[in-house]
């Protein structure tokens, strides 16, 4: 991945296209080189199969330069060997993810993923992806992680906060950001909603 990462930022998975969109293009180049051995002195047959590996050799590194990649934080994708393009979309800006596959593709393992972001930034489709659902689940799962690591930071801070602005004397006793850190506890455990945590939290805070 040509994209740097940024500070606490964690690599999840690289996706590429699926390999079967590299047999055509080499299968046409093996006939081609047949064809030309058996039609052609030896001498221009191989200076020829060996022009003509450029493009399938091209279509492979494009190949593997075109990737999906999740993080922590966005969905980076990237194409091109020669020329370069990149975008990248944030996991709060990801309203959905969807996976389609063919009879095909879940034989031999590829489909096409579905990205829908924020307005401005549009929906799309991405063709013959490998492993599809894979993509998919870690995307999901990321926002999930993402999301539950926001409402943390924000708690933390907000505990923070009321620790910093109440009396010394008080601090030695059971605190109001005390009681909100357990609160925040039984919400990740699932014993209490995000809801229920957030009437709670105001309750104690008095308001």
């Amino acid at each position: 991945m040509r994209t740097e990462l940024k500070k606490d930022e964690k690599l999840l998975i690289i996706i590429r296209h699926h390999w079967l969109k590299l047999i055509l293009p080499i299968f046409a180049w093996i006939l081609l080189t047949v064809l030309l051995f058996v039609f052609v002195p030896v001498k221009i047959a191989l200076i020829s199969a060996l022009l003509t590996a450029i493009y399938p050799l091209y279509l492979f590194f494009e190949w593997k330069n075109c990737i999906w990649a999740v993080t922590s934080m966005r969905v980076v994708d990237e194409a091109g060997f020669f020329s370069r393009y990149s975008k990248e979309s944030p996991l709060d800006k990801i309203n959905n993810v969807e996976y389609d596959q063919s009879l095909w593709g879940r034989m031999f393992g590829y489909g096409d993923v579905e990205i829908q972001t924020a307005a401005e930034m549009g929906d799309t489709t991405y063709k013959m992806i490998h492993f599809p659902k894979l993509l998919k689940d870690t995307i999901t799962h990321a926002q999930e992680e993402y999301k539950m690591g926001q409402v943390k930071n924000q708690a933390q801070q907000l505990a923070n906060a009321i620790k910093e602005s109440m009396p010394v004397a008080s601090q030695n006793n059971i605190s109001v950001s005390d009681e909100i850190d357990k609160l925040f506890v039984l919400m990740q455990k699932g014993a209490i909603t995000q809801e229920e945590y957030i009437v709670q939290k105001n309750k104690l805070l008095g308001t």
